[in-house]
């Protein structure tokens, strides 16, 4: 497919309302300038000069799919009564997110990755340490109970629902096996943005894992066509799927569909090969814009390139970054 013939889908991912479920997370960078080395002990000392707050892992996404149309994006995770929970939830607020299914459990740290990082005249910055703030256990059955509430009383407001797990404990078998049925049952679109635990996310209409883990869930190596279009029919028959959207890095997308007339097998090369700086967050990116594009009503050919161009662009960056409409319009003319 040609870029320009794209355009005239661009548009489209504007109009649906979308609801992310998952682990929040906020990322906090923290820059500082070497001035010496410690008395009390051989490490640098950092002359700060910049914290920048940043939206991580399922809020990315969020982010993301906000970013593309207008705001119609609303967060439903877990955060703590602490510091960084009240500035994830200002930070979503701004970026135009509905917060308002948010669940506070004063029992869990709110996610946050603290990235320390150092420069001088003489080099470019440098990550020195990271602090990861973080309750991993899964969430305790009050919080679970309140989560799912907020599920079925909200899915209906909207056109498809993302499951972003980074296996932070937000997202139980029960509260999945909940937005997979409520999704269904209220006939809307559901995709799983997943890293392991494939199993979990049997009836979705979609995942998107990468290929190294979809390697490990079928148990081969993908080496050419003939195990990529073997791992992507093994993983719509044995999870029950609509659809398979494969990310390969730079060997670009492949997409997977159950037809009338079997299964239909795609791929697309990536965009943009040369100008990768960062791949954090281009996972959520994609799945945003997938995502997005299929509860449009396009083709899950012209969701996957979609996909694909909006990762294209958000690599070029450091750190999680977002796309807009006109972003990818830019970018195809």
């Amino acid at each position: 497919m040609k870029k320009e013939e794209l355009i005239k889908y661009i548009d489209k991912l504007k109009l649906p309302k979308i609801l992310i479920i998952g682990d929040f997370a906020l990322d906090e960078m923290v820059y500082g300038s070497t001035e010496r080395i410690s008395r009390e002990a051989p490490v640098l000392i950092l002359e700060h000069y910049e914290t920048k707050k940043i939206l991580g892992a399922a809020s990315n996404a969020c982010n993301n799919v906000s970013s593309l149309n207008n705001g119609k994006a609303a967060a439903l995770g877990v955060y703590g009564n602490d510091y960084y929970g009240e500035q994830l939830i200002k930070i979503l607020n701004e970026k135009n997110i509905d917060t308002s299914l948010m669940v506070m459990d004063s029992n869990r740290k709110t996610t946050t990755k603290t990235r320390i990082s150092g420069s001088c005249n003489q080099s470019i910055t440098q990550q020195i340490v990271r602090i990861d703030r973080q309750t991993k256990t899964p969430l305790s059955e009050e919080t679970e109970k309140k989560v799912i509430e907020n599920i079925k009383k909200s899915i209906s407001n909207f056109d498809g629902i993302i499951l972003s797990d980074y296996h932070l404990g937000c997202l139980t078998k029960n509260i999945v096996d909940c937005a997979i049925t409520e999704a269904k049952k209220h006939n809307k679109i559901i995709v799983a943005d997943i890293q392991k635990d494939m199993e979990k996310y049997r009836g979705t209409t979609a995942i998107t894992p990468n290929q190294p883990d979809t390697e490990k869930q079928v148990g081969f190596y993908i080496k050419d066509d003939e195990t990529l279009k073997k791992a992507g029919e093994k993983l719509l028959e044995d999870l029950n799927l609509e659809k398979v959207l494969l990310t390969r890095g730079e060997n670009g997308m492949a997409l997977f569909e159950k037809t009338k007339n079997g299964i239909d097998f795609k791929k697309v090369a990536a965009f943009n090969k040369k100008e990768v700086f960062d791949v954090t967050g281009a996972g959520d990116t994609v799945v945003a814009t997938f995502t997005l594009a299929l509860c449009a009503g396009l083709s899950g050919e012209i969701a996957m390139y979609l996909g694909n161009l909006a990762a294209s662009i958000v690599i070029r960056y450091f750190g999680c970054h977002t796309v807009t409409i006109e972003d990818l319009k830019e970018e195809l003319t």
